[in-house]
């Protein structure tokens, strides 16, 4: 027996979500043009009315890490691996960058887009995702900006050694990106109803940095700590990203496939979660 919307022959019919992972991915490319405006609007609106505009992705990496190179490489003496100490910070930075960009700009989703959302139908998963998007074009300008530092460094003699490793950079991005995604829209879909997290996101990403090998290579861990390191997912994309750069750091396939894993279930929970909370989000918000 036909349903009332097929015996009325709609063209599109618009219901809200059942179960937790009915998650609708082939609407994502429908939206394609959509998630294209929201790209730009994000990069636009991130420096308008702003004086250095789209150089601030070129300070803001710089400025950090000249100061981690004087706080931990001088002062506190922290070793890396025999790398020069400004380019092994640099790319720890422009790593964790990404990631933390992705995941604070995908935790308020529901709050920030709330009166988008009430008042036009589309796939509330194209907003974290047209962010994940839009961040990857400020690590574009970053990552250049690490390579002329690399090739600086490099035709002066410093001892770095890229190899082969360096071709899993579009893995790891990919990683990221589904960690910040994963992580963002979980924290997105909590806050509708607890706003505290809000304030601790900022916080905890900060922490979380010093949990990562951002600022210290993996092998300068004590061995009964190393494995607790290792447990954090991005330790070993920053490993990966330093050994196919530099030929430093600990590599290991175990290590990238548990992130990998990892990546992939956060993934899938994050949407299924987040599938679930927009269908009674506006009741909250």
């Amino acid at each position: 027996m036909a349903t009332p919307a097929e015996a009325q022959s709609w063209d599109l019919v618009i219901e809200p979500p059942k179960g937790w992972f009915r998650l609708h991915l082939r609407d994502l490319w429908r939206y394609r043009d959509l998630m294209g405006l929201f790209v730009r609007r994000d990069f636009v609106a991130a420096y308008k009315q702003t004086i250095l505009g789209p150089l601030w992705h070129l300070i803001q990496p710089l400025l950090t890490t000249l100061m981690f190179t004087v706080v931990f490489g001088r002062i506190a003496g922290l070793p890396t691996d025999g790398v020069p100490q400004f380019v092994f910070y640099m790319a720890g930075t422009t790593v964790w960058g990404y990631f933390a960009n992705c995941l604070t700009r995908t935790s308020n989703t529901f709050i920030a887009n709330a009166g988008i959302f009430g008042k036009v139908y589309f796939p509330r998963m194209v907003v974290p995702v047209s962010v994940v998007m839009s961040q990857l074009i400020g690590f574009a300008i970053q990552f250049a900006f690490f390579l002329c530092f690399y090739a600086l460094f490099w035709f002066r003699g410093a001892p770095i050694r890229p190899n082969w490793a360096i071709g899993l950079l579009p893995l790891l991005l990919l990683m990221m990106a589904g960690l910040g995604l994963g992580f963002g829209v979980i924290i997105s879909s909590l806050t509708t109803k607890y706003r505290d997290l809000q304030v601790l996101v900022g916080f905890g990403v900060q922490l979380w940095m010093y949990a990562t090998p951002v600022i210290y290579p993996l092998s300068t861990m004590p061995e009964k700590y190393r494995w607790l390191i290792a447990a954090n997912p991005m330790s070993a994309i920053v490993e990966t990203f330093r050994c196919g750069f530099f030929g430093t750091g600990t590599f290991s396939w175990a290590y990238l496939g548990y992130s990998a894993g990892f990546t992939l279930a956060l993934l899938l929970l994050g949407m299924a979660v987040f599938n679930r909370v927009e269908r009674t989000f506006m009741d909250t918000v």
